[in-house]
């Protein structure tokens, strides 16, 4: 059932799903957990839109819609980051995996035997793909073919250039172990720089953070509690139509409504959530999707700011305009 329900995604949808789920490890069937996706998604977004409709009279159509597609990015971007952490893991264990490699190789074992003993526990995923990459070469499969299908199953950058170096030493027939000893030197180096480089740049990502997660709190707090004073004042407020008959300046009701402005700074604290954590990825990682995580954390921690800091102005200032 959920292969024929998974027939409903677009094609470049499936296809990049399907990508996804290979970079992702999960050994599931892509249709089938793509069915089941659509299936407990519409199920979901119907639930939810369903009660929402009932409390706050919402449009039944919208919020379902809504809560569909919110469903969808989630899962989305949980797959991303499962393979964005899974890659990094493998990239950190990567330089002592070839070190050990290159002992191995100058103890006199085989490339084969000194790549199958490199397999430690502690490498964590990459361990597991290295004893994949060994049952392959067990069963016949030849060793550079072997580890250009290790390298498309992880989605790194090092990894990939890594295997292509040693595919080309295997293939010249050059000495392995001088090469991996300086490509783990090279790797090492990089991260080390890489490392400078995020340390220089904090002073941004901690600027994004307070202006993101504490002033624009604040500020909204602060702006929305002081229209509902003025809406309050003005609303009472009874001026003679003849006591200013001569000014050049008119008085009439507002006609903003408090909802109004409440709703919109919710949104626009959630918004300003979402792009200031892709914003820190962009910086910190290099890429706007390693900032999806801290989406769920701004987004508590601003809503939970603009309301306590309503509720405090309004115990200290209520009583004073009398709201």
């Amino acid at each position: 059932m959920y292969r024929l329900i998974s027939k409903l995604y677009p094609k470049k949808v499936k296809d990049r799903y399907i990508e996804i789920l290979r970079y992702s490890n999960l050994r599931v069937d892509p249709n089938k957990l793509l069915g089941f996706l659509l299936f407990f998604g519409f199920g979901l977004a119907w639930l939810i839109s369903f009660n929402l409709r009932l409390l706050f009279n919402l449009n039944l159509f919208i919020i379902f819609i809504i809560a569909f597609i919110s469903f969808e990015i989630v899962v989305y971007l949980w797959l991303l980051l499962k393979i964005e952490a899974r890659a990094t893991y493998i990239e950190k264990s990567l330089p002592d995996a070839l070190q050990l490699m290159a002992s191995n190789l100058r103890a006199g074992l085989t490339v084969e035997r000194s790549l199958l003993l490199a397999a430690r526990p502690e490498f964590g995923p990459l361990k597991d793909e290295i004893s994949m990459l060994g049952k392959e070469i067990t069963l016949g499969e030849d060793i550079t073919v072997a580890l250009n299908n290790m390298s498309k199953r992880i989605k790194s950058d090092k990894l990939d250039k890594t295997v292509r170096l040693l595919v080309s030493g295997l293939r010249s027939g050059g000495e392995l172990a001088p090469l991996l000893e300086q490509t783990s030197s090279n790797l090492r180096n990089r991260d080390f720089l890489e490392q400078r480089i995020r340390s220089s740049i904090m002073l941004y990502v901690i600027f994004i953070f307070v202006a993101v997660g504490i002033g624009a709190p604040l500020l909204y707090g602060l702006s929305s509690f002081l229209i509902d004073v003025l809406t309050s004042i003005l609303s009472k407020v009874d001026i003679p139509e003849r006591a200013i008959s001569g000014l050049p300046i008119k008085f009439s009701g507002v006609s903003i409504e408090k909802n109004f402005i409440l709703t919109y700074a919710i949104i626009s604290l959630i918004t300003t959530s979402i792009f200031g954590s892709l914003m820190m990825g962009l910086i910190l990682k290099g890429e706007e999707k390693r900032g999806a995580k801290f989406i769920p954390f701004l987004i508590v921690m601003t809503l939970s700011l603009f309301f306590i800091t309503r509720f405090i102005m309004s115990k200290l200032l209520g009583g004073l305009f009398l709201f």
